[in-house]
């Protein structure tokens, strides 16, 4: 195989395929990428690790067909310390590659393309949700994934659609999170358990573009966006039942400024026991304090404003849990087009050059509480919020 690519493109494709590439495993072929031609002017970049695969294709100057396999880490850390320009490859005997970009040259150890495993063939993606949806359903529900590896259900999203709306949930048995919005096909269905590592990688291929297309099959989903397909196998198993845990006769509703409250949690939880992370909010008329203490270094308190009337109660949480929330939901509906108006810098010709596509300016966002009493489950939403429905349920902590 011989062929002529330049490096922005490589560089830039070879990024999207590392997320999923294993850099130690027990298989050393998974820790290469398999590059292939098609046709004469496209190759196509494979890297997996066996339940997660991305397919990248990228323009290119074919001068003989084929295909390589090579390592993908090194590759990638050559390629974004060269120059830009072409960058030329060439197979030579005993899998071995050469590669030449200006005054450079490397030669690089390969492996036998019959030894790359195959991907799953290539299905049908029916099915279309825009990329803004998705990277806000992944941002708000993803920080709420367990770790624990033996919680294998609950290790990934249920994504759900149906009846003319689309819902990603999740959970750790502590907390949950929850958003759902109407969509326009009304026929679509689907029901399945999303793993966490292919919604971060979702959200890496789909940045910039304007839908992402995607179907399944037995035991795949298939995410496709423009010129790269992700792959990843189903998590089996049956998901909890959250209707069953959101609450219903929360009666008492606290609503205060976002950023204000994410600082003094932020502050409050670097006093906080490092054992059960806990803060306090002792929510009362008009303000909720927050506060936390450690017995081996002291306490803060610290007093956001509030709208709230009514008897004063004082909730628990492990602060990590509401930082997160809090920090993810920052990053939202608001965050997704950027929260502040970007000014357009002039070129060296005086033109304006836009960066980023224009962005609006928005009111600070406010977020409620929902609660009942220090030992029922607390719901915190968006303030305002119209074009989701975000719900985040968090058990309390004893104080």
């Amino acid at each position: 195989m011989e062929f002529k690519i330049k490096q922005s493109v490589l560089k830039e494709e070879l990024g999207y395929i590392q997320g999923v590439v294993e850099r130690k495993t027990t298989i050393p072929v998974l820790s290469n990428i398999l590059i292939e031609s098609l046709g004469e002017g496209e190759i196509r970049i494979v890297g997996t690790d066996l339940d997660c695969t991305i397919r990248c294709d990228a323009e290119a100057e074919i001068l003989q067909q084929g295909a390589i396999c090579i390592q993908a880490r090194k590759l990638f850390d050559i390629v974004r310390a060269l120059d830009s320009g072409d960058v030329h490859f060439k197979k030579e005997e005993n899998e071995w590659v050469t590669m030449k970009s200006s005054r450079a040259s490397y030669r690089l150890a390969g492996v036998s393309r019959d030894q790359f495993p195959e991907i799953p063939q290539f299905k049908s993606t029916p099915l279309k949700l825009s990329a803004d949806t998705f990277a806000y359903f992944i941002r708000n529900t993803a920080f709420a994934i367990t770790n624990e590896q033996s919680r294998f259900t609950l290790s990934g999203a249920k994504f759900v659609i149906g009846d003319g709306s689309a819902r990603m949930v999740t959970t750790d048995g502590h907390r949950l999170a929850y958003v759902e919005r109407a969509i326009d096909d009304k026929e679509a269905v689907m029901d399945t358990l999303i793993p966490k590592k292919a919604l971060l990688e979702l959200i890496k291929i789909s940045r910039g573009v304007g839908e992402v297309s995607f179907g399944e099959d037995l035991n795949h989903i298939y995410f496709e966006t423009e010129g790269r397909l992700l792959i990843t196998r189903k998590l089996s198993g049956q998901f909890p039942n959250y209707e069953m845990v959101m609450p219903k006769d929360n009666d008492k509703t606290a609503t205060f400024d976002l950023e204000e409250m994410r600082s003094a949690v932020r502050r409050m939880s670097l006093i906080a026991d490092d054992r059960n992370r806990s803060i306090r909010l002792a929510v009362r008329d008009g303000e909720i304090e927050v506060s936390a203490q450690s017995a081996e270094e002291g306490e803060g308190t610290e007093v956001v404003q509030a709208d709230y009337k009514g008897e004063d109660v004082t909730l628990g949480f492990n602060w990590q849990y509401l930082l997160e929330f809090l920090t993810n939901a920052a990053t939202g509906d608001v965050a997704l087009a950027g929260d502040a108006a970007e000014a357009v810098s002039p070129d060296q010709n005086g033109a304006g050059t836009a960066a980023a596509p224009a962005r609006e300016t928005k009111a600070p966002l406010r977020i409620t509480f929902e609660f009942k009493d220090p030992n029922a489950q607390t719901q915190m939403s968006i303030s305002g919020e119209t074009t989701y429905d975000y719900k985040y349920i968090v058990m309390p902590l004893r104080i």
